[in-house]
């Protein structure tokens, strides 16, 4: 046994064994960092899985920890105190479906999740590491969703939480952050503000335990529980094409690995993915680079009612650029109009009421098959990300009732054209 594995036993992050560079592949022990001092280039978790079968999963708890053996979380994990995050719904959307001129689309429905957002999961996984290596405080820089996740996980554990978000932030996610009693702090600045700012802090404050920054590498992880699902809900197989939010890009990068972790560990067949990337062009840092074929994103300041993705200048960029390249996919994104209209399209076909990041994704998805980019016969997936309840300035004024009324039979059917 190597002395990472052994240093990975000893701190139970269960078949997790050591941190390997994104770039040169540089390994090193399992630790609260996330960039290697080898080659500068973000950390990420490697594994030796072992034997899993789908059995195992299945007999597992209805939450993201019947895939515990994939994730760098102890093994009694599921037996702690915590939110309980994932196996939320994967909806056929035939209405939807209909109304964009293809055959077969999916959502994956992650409005279901305790803080009606994804972040549920990744906060989940970073907690739990987190707890292994002794942190006492649970923080975060974050643009609403991951501010409310960290919040109540922080409470759910009886920690103490610091939670950095800008003050222009919606106040439906100011409020269901700061219902939890820890401490919010809101920043005059934008999210890259805030997020220089919780980088600052965290080398400042050693028994904090920063999700997206000091953890981040095992944080990210939760994001492949939604590949995992997907995959088990569609009968243990990998879809054609999947259209996912970017806001860092943590989120596509780490589908793309749940999907390929399933096929090495044997839980599916192998097969071909095409993933396609969804931003607002209001931050389109990486579907600007994308379409223009560079390999550097460059930083752009945010103008877009979509907040959740409002990140300037994403950490993982360049990665989401090699993945939807490499799977034959594409990066688009649309205007703050096209985001409302994506937001009302999926609510009237489904009734799902989305966040922006939702109408981000079902826009992107409309443009991307009127472009002929998404194969109209194959197989599509939509990631919906968050509840549109957190967003609802984005569609307030262009939403409402058909008529006011008097109270008599009369004045209803005048009102209904009847």
């Amino acid at each position: 046994m190597t002395a990472a594995a052994q240093t990975a036993k000893k701190l139970d992050l269960g078949n997790a064994v050591e941190l390997v560079s994104k770039e040169e592949g540089h390994r090193q022990p399992l630790a609260p960092e996330f960039v290697s001092l080898e080659d500068f280039s973000p950390l990420e978790v490697a594994y030796d899985f072992g034997k899993i079968s789908r059995a195992e999963i299945e007999a597992g708890p209805r939450s993201i920890w019947r895939y515990k053996q994939l994730l760098p979380v102890p093994s009694n994990v599921d037996r702690i105190a915590n939110t309980e995050p994932g196996c939320t719904r994967l909806l056929e959307a035939d209405n939807l479906a209909k109304a964009l001129g293809v055959k077969k689309i999916w959502i994956k429905d992650d409005t279901g999740n305790p803080t009606h957002s994804f972040k549920d999961r990744v906060v989940a996984v970073a907690l739990a590491a987190a707890r292994e290596f002794g942190f006492k405080v649970l923080a975060c820089p974050s643009t609403g969703n991951l501010a409310n996740a960290v919040a109540a996980a922080a409470a759910r554990a009886g920690w103490d939480s610091v939670v950095l978000v800008p003050k222009s932030l919606e106040r439906a996610k100011i409020l269901m952050s700061a219902v939890y009693d820890g401490s919010l702090l809101a920043v005059d600045g934008n999210y890259d503000d805030v997020n220089r700012l919780a980088t600052e802090l965290a080398g400042d404050h050693e028994d904090w335990a920063f999700v997206n920054v000091n953890v981040r590498p095992y944080y990210s992880e939760g994001s492949k529980t939604l590949a995992y699902e997907v995959a088990e809900q569609l009968g243990w197989r990998i879809p054609e094409q999947i259209v996912v939010p970017i806001a860092s890009g943590s989120q596509l990068t780490k589908v793309y690995k749940g999907f390929n972790e399933l096929g090495q560990v044997g839980l599916v067949e192998p097969s071909p993915v095409k993933i396609f990337g969804a931003q607002a062009s209001g931050c389109s840092p990486v579907a600007t680079a994308f379409k223009e074929n560079n390999d550097v994103v460059q930083p752009v300041k945010p103008d877009t009612i979509a907040r959740s993705l409002a990140i300037g200048a994403p950490a993982d960029g360049p990665y989401v650029l090699d993945v939807v390249r490499k799977t034959g996919g594409a990066i688009e994104d649309v205007t703050d109009e096209e985001v409302r209209e994506g937001i009302k399209l999926l609510a009237r076909t489904e009734g799902i009421f989305a966040e922006t990041a939702g109408g981000v994704t079902v826009a992107n998805a409309k443009k991307l098959i009127e472009a002929g980019q998404i194969d109209p016969d194959a197989e599509t997936v939509l990631l919906i990300t968050g509840d549109g309840l957190k967003t609802l300035d984005a569609v307030q004024d262009s939403i409402g009732p058909k008529a006011t009324v008097e109270p008599t039979t009369d004045s209803v059917n005048q009102a209904l054209g009847l």
